[in-house]
């Protein structure tokens, strides 16, 4: 299997100076609004237990509204490799967030597209999976049992850090950030990204532009 840097198709964008993911968008407002506030990853949930899941209708309504510069990113949990290709292929995804097992012949599948593996991490032991998983981005999100993000939970962000010395992917920071926290996550991690889904809500699902735009002021001025 090629690695990902040697896909003729691919070329990762340059970031500068921070990758802002706001996930769990439903409405095209919302998008649109974290678009022109600075967002540069707008993600669209497709796991059907979370309260921000979207049919795909809508996520290619909102797809279709964002500017061609911001990725639109979809969020699947151990779905068939050909449900993830055909969404993607009818909302316009350029990049796919997998949480679950993924093997390497799946992720061979998805050439074209950029790659988000999501880790549930608690310890530094836990980061030794990186190294078994080839992707363009890890999201390092808090260990809740039985749920694959948007908890608002948070872990030790000095292991964000430490991950770098497992993977030279870039590292992206998720797990219980708002505007109030997100500076002192970026200090102690040290992050490629952050990604926010609860910590600029009013309630599951319900954006709010005042915290996204907040959200993305502080982590800009951060790492600034």
């Amino acid at each position: 299997m090629l690695p990902l840097n040697n896909r003729a198709s691919f070329r990762l964008p340059e970031y500068d100076p921070m990758i802002i993911k706001i996930c769990g968008l439903k409405k095209t407002s919302d998008a649109i609004a974290a678009a022109e506030a600075g967002a540069d990853m707008i993600g669209l949930n497709f796991y059907p237990p979370s309260p921000r899941c979207i049919d795909v209708e809508t996520a290619r309504e909102i797809s279709s509204a964002l500017p061609q510069a911001v990725c639109k990113v979809g969020l699947f949990v151990n779905e068939p490799v050909e449900k993830i290709l055909g969404t993607a292929s009818f909302c316009g995804l350029d990049t796919i967030q997998l949480h679950g097992d993924v093997s390497p012949e799946e992720t061979a599948q998805f050439a074209g597209l950029k790659i988000i593996r999501a880790f549930s991490i608690s310890t530094q032991d836990d980061l030794a999976r990186l190294q078994e998983a080839e992707a363009d981005y890890f999201l390092l999100d808090a260990e809740v049992k039985g749920m694959h993000g948007g908890t608002g939970r948070s872990f030790d962000w000095t292991l964000a850090a430490k991950a770098r010395g497992y993977t030279s992917g870039k590292i992206i920071l998720a797990g219980g950030l708002r505007p109030g926290n997100v500076a002192e996550a970026i200090r102690q991690g040290r992050p490629d990204g952050v990604d926010v889904a609860s910590g600029v809500e009013t309630a599951p699902g319900v954006k709010s532009t005042d915290l996204i735009e907040q959200f993305i002021e502080a982590a800009r001025a951060a790492r600034a």
